[in-house]
């Protein structure tokens, strides 16, 4: 299906973009969550119409991604969970997990957006992490999982 993005997607293109994607992820996702249309003539006249304000829309998104990934830069969160004696954790340490103590301090971060590459954490100790807060805004921090002794 040809589509026109709205917004930048990561892996797909930029906006005003018209790419080629598979039925699915076209209906699915992309379309609902309103990070794209279809590439129909009508579509594509609308959009030149529109594209100074969706630029300036997603100018701004940027700059307060910007903005929030500055003052969560180095930024440390320290996680308590089970551990037995020799430092691994009874469960794990999963982006949701991070993504509620991030809440917790204030920012706005979904578990979507944090990013575990080596999958849940699994024992005691310092791990870095990265949130991408938006699809140009990648912030390293660090998860401190603490071990609580049953």
């Amino acid at each position: 299906m040809q589509i026109i993005l709205l917004e930048k997607v990561v892996n797909l293109g930029n906006l005003g973009d018209i790419v080629k994607v598979k039925d699915g992820y076209a209906r699915n996702f992309l379309i609902p969550n309103k990070k794209a249309r279809r590439a129909t003539k009508d579509a594509i006249a609308e959009f030149e119409v529109r594209r100074a304000e969706l630029e300036k829309a997603a100018a701004e998104k940027l700059a307060a991604a910007q903005g929030e990934g500055e003052k969560l830069s180095g930024l440390s969160v320290q996680i308590g969970q089970k551990a037995g004696v020799d430092g691994r954790l009874f469960g794990s340490v999963t982006n949701a997990d991070i993504a509620e103590a991030l809440t917790k301090q204030g920012f706005a971060v979904e578990k979507a957006q944090v990013r575990l590459p080596e999958g849940p954490l699994k024992i005691v100790g310092d791990h870095p992490v990265q949130v991408s807060l938006h699809t140009d805004v990648l912030v390293d921090i660090t998860v401190s999982v603490l071990g609580e002794h049953a």
